[in-house]
């Protein structure tokens, strides 16, 4: 007979999910499905409020990613009021989306993923956790909670909190920056530079080889990203491009407003979770990764030194692009550095401090798509409208959704390698587990259901006996 294996809850992600392994009478891997068990309505209530409410109500999607989505549905907002937002606006929210990247990373990093490879997989679950990682690496840890926190207070003294600022707004921002918050910035940076340095020393120390950074599994997909004109690493403008496992161009210079000339959105009964897909390839042979990974396979160079230098020895030491899972990890860190260098070069730009930062107008477009790199991947908000400006309809395609093929891969890759004959340890299932935080998911960020969604309810009595049973395929 067949048999499942279940983990449930996936820890140590944000949001709320299921794996469940399928065996075969052999008791060898079938299959495994990845399930996101919680629904979230924004596609649907969203409608009918009008678009200068929707920076701040798509904020509340998440508390992790609230940068993330201000900045894309003021973009989206920008597009209908037809409207070139004042250079320092533009200014001013790269470098809030940039704190975003370095505060967001540096979570995953050090709070979610580190505690398993740096402290064993196969660790007490126990201890294998942040507060373990403190007990045996003070002064690491220590950094990796300051590192964070230099992105999050950055993200507070441009909007005013750390969670859900009401900052970015459409045809700008609301608030400029001071020059007391310029300086606090700039005498804190080198602190933050020397930390994410030394971690990718002591990363590369550990896991230099592809051997040993293959632990997650390796497979060919395509990878998708932001890239400026020139093909330079980007996260807040740009073009979008698709390229293949070998680094070959695939889509090169795609207007990002017409990502619907490529990008198709399916759906499967036994998750909330989308299923986007590259259009040309079909479903689900479409799978494109994003993200951290996806971002560094898909441009040709970083624009600022340190960061290019590491993409160098990356490249060296993959081969090329890389396909490897816990690859992730390891383009996390460099995008960190890079995030840092741009900081560095945007506080030195006098514009920064320029209080032109909004432009005024009115409805011009009945559509609008925002566009941006969030740290876990490429983020689009389009909107639809009335002639006021009432929202009419809207679709999010959520950085972790691009991802979602890719996730069921993983899981799939990882239990086929580990799982013989039915065997499953802990530490083995902690392995599944992270292939799910290598993509460092943002669940709340990414469930938006397509069509009619299947629904399944048990009515259980006070014996817990299943009494009823409801359901809508």
């Amino acid at each position: 007979m067949e048999r499942q294996i279940h983990i449930e809850p996936v820890t140590r992600i944000e949001g709320h999910a299921k794996i469940t392994v399928f065996l075969d009478p052999a008791g060898e891997v079938r299959d495994a499905q990845f399930h996101v068990t919680e629904l979230r309505g924004f596609e649907q209530f969203c409608v009918g409020r009008t678009l200068w409410e929707m920076p701040g109500l798509t904020a509340r999607i998440c508390g992790i990613c609230p940068v993330s989505h201000i900045l894309a549905s003021a973009k989206a907002c920008d597009a209908i009021l037809a409207v070139q937002i004042p250079k320092t606006a533009e200014l001013l929210r790269r470098l809030m989306n940039l704190g975003q990247m370095v505060q967001s990373h540096a979570l995953s990093f050090f709070y979610l993923s580190a505690p398993d490879f740096l402290l064993g997989w196969d660790t007490d679950p126990a201890t294998r956790n942040v507060v373990g990682l403190v007990a045996a690496n003070p002064e690491l840890a220590r950094k990796g909670i300051r590192l964070r926190s230099f992105g999050q207070e950055m993200i507070d003294r441009l909007g005013g909190k750390r969670v859900h600022p009401a900052w970015a707004v459409p045809g700008g921002v609301n608030q400029a920056l001071s020059a007391e918050d310029r300086a606090w910035m700039l005498e804190r940076l080198p602190e933050a530079l020397a930390t994410i340095q030394e971690t990718l020393a002591l990363f590369k120390g550990a896991f230099g080889s592809a051997q040993e950074r293959g632990v997650l599994s390796e497979y060919p997909s395509l990878y998708m990203g932001l890239v400026r004109p020139d093909g330079a690493w980007e996260h807040y403008a740009g073009v979008l491009r698709l390229v293949d496992a070998k680094g070959k161009v695939v889509v090169r210079g795609h207007d990002p407003s017409r990502y619907a000339d490529i990008i198709k959105e399916a759906s499967e009964p036994w998750t909330y979770l989308k299923f986007p897909y590259f259009e040309p390839k079909g479903y689900p042979g479409g799978m494109y990764r994003v993200g951290p990974l996806g971002r560094i396979n898909a441009c040709d160079r970083f624009s600022t030194p340190l960061a290019q230098a590491e993409l160098e020895e990356f490249r060296e030491s993959s081969g090329g692009r890389s396909g490897r899972v816990f690859d992730y990890h390891y383009a996390r860190l460099i995008e960190i550095l890079a995030s840092l260098e741009e900081i560095g070069e945007l506080l030195a730009d006098d514009r920064i401090l320029s209080t032109d930062i909004r432009a005024e107008a009115g409805v011009n477009a009945r559509e609008g798509v925002g566009v941006h790199e969030a740290p876990r991947g490429t983020l689009i908000h389009h909107y639809w409208v009335d002639r006021n400006g009432i929202i009419e309809k809207l679709n999010l395609i959520v950085s972790t959704g691009h991802n979602n093929l890719a996730m069921n891969r993983a899981v799939r890759e990882i239990a086929k390698t580990y799982i013989k004959k039915g065997k499953a340890s802990e530490g083995i299932l902690n392995r599944i587990e992270g292939g799910i935080r290598a993509y460092d998911p943002c669940l709340s960020c990414s469930v938006h259901a397509v069509g009619r969604m299947p629904l399944r309810v048990e009515i259980v009595n006070a014996q817990g006996e299943v009494e009823t049973t409801l359901s809508r395929d």
